[in-house]
């Protein structure tokens, strides 16, 4: 028995049909923008590890917040480097900390942006590490109860100054739940939660840390973010967040990450982050600036990519290239 030739390029001859048989679309308004927030004026140092994204100082920030939105990209997520340090990393819930004052000044301007805050307290810590610390089993290690107050209040400082978001990526047992009871005991029942749910302890983070100066000055973050190979621990680690009070869950990194972006999805159907983060970003930009590949066509390649996963939302160093590529 013969078989007649299914022709499947019939619908790819030409970029009409192309797009109008396409399962996989890639907007502006799924993406979110991460800047680094410093001490100081007029401050914009580029990040030697991560071309075209820039340490700012508060002034800066703002501007660059303008060319976001005129971007078309609706949100953006801060990370706050604070002039001193200690060890319990105090700046994070102060008042007059480095992301209360950005956040008050974006918020001031009145743009249609979304701005989110990372709440962690590696960028303040002394030490580097996710939170208070203890003598441990196996030496120094992060007091996991003692830090969830700490968090808390962080959170609760940032929604005070005007944050409308509130992404947690600490990894700590229990710490959507204890920011959900503060936020709610302090009356910002609306305000939202995104989970840093699963997320991995991975090499790809080295730009990031160059960029908020928060690598750990000792050991690394391996006893409490998650293992590489493990999928089941992400499911179950996304399954208590949701508990717990998550409005949307993160996989974090992206690149290397896609299969447990595609499980969370299809087991759970709620709103999916995932983070293109800083090493997958500096990767592409160092082999687009040595000709080695069309960064453009990479980039949305990989965005796509992401999104076939099925991510609802990106956090991408490429938002605001990504965005005005949408609309050529």
């Amino acid at each position: 028995m013969t078989y007649p030739i299914v022709r499947m390029r019939r619908l790819r001859q030409n970029g009409l049909l192309r797009d109008m048989v396409r399962e996989t679309r890639l907007h502006a308004s799924q993406l979110i923008y991460p800047l680094f927030a410093v001490e100081g004026r007029k401050i914009r140092k580029e990040i030697p590890s991560m071309p075209g994204v820039f340490n700012l100082s508060v002034d800066e920030l703002v501007k660059e917040c303008r060319d976001v939105e005129a971007a078309g990209v609706p949100a953006v997520i801060l990370f706050g480097i604070p002039s001193e340090k200690d060890e319990m990393g105090s700046q994070a819930y102060d008042a007059e900390g480095i992301i209360q004052k950005a956040v008050r000044a974006v918020k001031k301007e009145g743009l249609n942006l979304m701005v989110i805050t990372d709440v962690c307290l590696c960028e303040y810590t002394s030490h580097g590490h996710c939170g208070a610390l203890r003598d441990g089993r196996y030496g120094k290690e992060v007091d996991n109860d003692r830090t969830l107050e700490l968090l808390a209040r962080e959170a609760v400082s940032h929604v005070e100054a005007g944050a409308d978001l509130v992404a947690p990526s600490d990894m700590m047992d229990g710490r959507v739940g204890a920011i959900r009871d503060a936020l709610d005991e302090k009356g910002f029942e609306a305000v939202p939660i995104l989970a840093y749910a699963a997320k991995y302890a991975s090499g790809f983070y080295g730009p990031f840390r160059e960029a908020a100066q928060s690598a750990p000055a000792f050991g690394d973050r391996r006893g409490y973010q998650m293992d590489p190979p493990n999928v089941r621990e992400a499911l179950r680690e996304v399954e208590l967040d949701l508990q717990e009070g998550a409005d949307i869950v993160m996989v974090k990194p992206a690149m290397a990450y896609m299969d447990v972006i595609a499980k969370v999805k299809e087991l759970f159907q709620v709103p999916v982050a995932c983070y293109n983060v800083s090493g997958e970003y500096s990767m592409i930009k160092a082999a687009a600036l040595k000709g080695w590949i069309d960064e453009k066509r990479v980039v949305m390649e990989t965005l796509i990519g992401m999104r076939r996963a099925g991510a609802d939302m990106i956090l991408t160093y490429h938002a605001k290239e990504a965005a005005r590529w949408l609309k050529e």
